[in-house]
């Protein structure tokens, strides 16, 4: 099974274990208990999702969707509360899941033509009220599975759009790269994740590259946190900065670059760096970020020469051939793709 990738850092609940609450400490303790559980996953190249948990599959350009409450445990699926073009159930957490799950198919559909996460019409499975003040959303190779947060810190995960669809972004690279979760490919993992979660609220919203704020969990914190975010892609290490929480850690150049044995070798820190190429990307080109910084970041993520343990510059070289494939060698948006990376110091001009 592969490594469950949790939308919450370990570094971050180690805080509000060590400075929080006894009501905070007791949900964060619960959290890093089941986080502990995410090794590296050493597994081979772009391995398909796990088996579904529906019998049947949806159909191209049709979502199916199905919602399920864990009533406050950690069982999963749960209890199937709500099903494709059933109504609304009244349950906040189920019909934020159920619209999130809907509106992720439709940007990844619309936008590359891709069928669900493994674009055979795999189906989108959900789990709400995992856990007791569970303060993590993540993906466990079959499914999404969203905590309710502690009320204090975090809000329930299903309120947030990019976190949803972080979190099914996952699952495609799993399917397509399989990119172990360690150190930089780790860490491109979970870039990848952030960068098509903040493309699937830009979609929603329509909104351009310079209308957009490029938050990552901007949903997710109370009025508490003195933060705008977990993390931000336009300015890494300054999506907040909080007396419980901390700085954030994120660094938005290879100069800073953090050598970490925790967090599965930084992976939830170091993101920043490919995060802030793929803004300066999209500022660059402007317009909407999917149509065309977006297109060079999925078609390199279904390049079958990215190799799963693929470095920083790995992905780099792919993303400047494959703008080159799309767009032509000697194209703007090629040279916008060398631009930008050279700007994060991963490569040079």
């Amino acid at each position: 099974m592969p490594a469950l990738q949790g939308f919450i850092p370990p570094y971050i609940l180690d805080r509000i274990i060590r400075n929080g609450s006894q009501h905070q400490r007791q949900c964060a303790l619960g959290t890093l208990a089941h986080v502990q559980q995410l090794l590296p996953n050493p597994g081979p190249p772009r391995q398909r999702p796990g088996n579904t948990l529906l019998a049947e599959r949806g159909r191209p350009g049709q979502p199916l969707r199905s919602v399920h409450d864990a009533q406050r445990l950690m069982q999963l699926p749960g209890k199937e509360v709500r099903t494709e073009g059933q109504p609304p159930t009244g349950d906040d957490a189920v019909d934020e899941a159920y619209e999130a799950l809907g509106t992720t198919y439709a940007f990844f559909w619309e936008a590359f033509g891709r069928d669900s996460i493994d674009n055979r019409s795999f189906p989108l499975v959900g789990t709400v009220h995992y856990g007791e003040g569970y303060e993590n959303a993540f993906w466990n190779g079959a499914q999404m599975v969203f905590g309710d947060g502690d009320g204090e810190i975090f809000q329930r995960f299903t309120r947030s759009l990019d976190v949803v669809a972080h979190e099914l972004a996952h699952g495609i690279t799993e399917s397509e790269a399989g990119l172990v979760y360690f150190n930089q490919s780790g860490a491109l993992n979970e870039s990848v994740s952030d960068v098509f979660g903040v493309l699937t609220r830009q979609f929603s919203l329509g909104q351009t590259a310079d209308q957009a704020d490029w938050l990552i969990g901007a949903d997710l914190l109370t009025e508490k946190v003195q933060g705008v975010a977990l993390r931000s892609m336009a300015n890494p290490g300054r999506a907040y900065d909080d007396p419980l929480l901390g700085k954030d850690p994120q660094p938005g150049h290879m100069r800073d670059f953090v050598d970490t044995r925790d967090d599965n070798g930084g992976v939830h820190i170091n993101s920043g760096i490919p995060n802030h190429a793929f803004y300066l990307l999209a500022m660059a080109l402007g317009g909407h970020a999917w149509e065309r910084a977006g297109h060079i970041w999925y078609d390199t993520l279904c390049d079958r020469r990215l190799a799963n343990d693929a470095d920083f510059v790995a992905f780099a070289r792919l993303t400047l051939d494959n703008a080159a494939n799309r767009f032509g060698v000697s194209s703007p948006e090629r040279q916008a793709v060398e631009q930008a990376w050279a700007d994060v110091g991963v490569t040079a001009i």
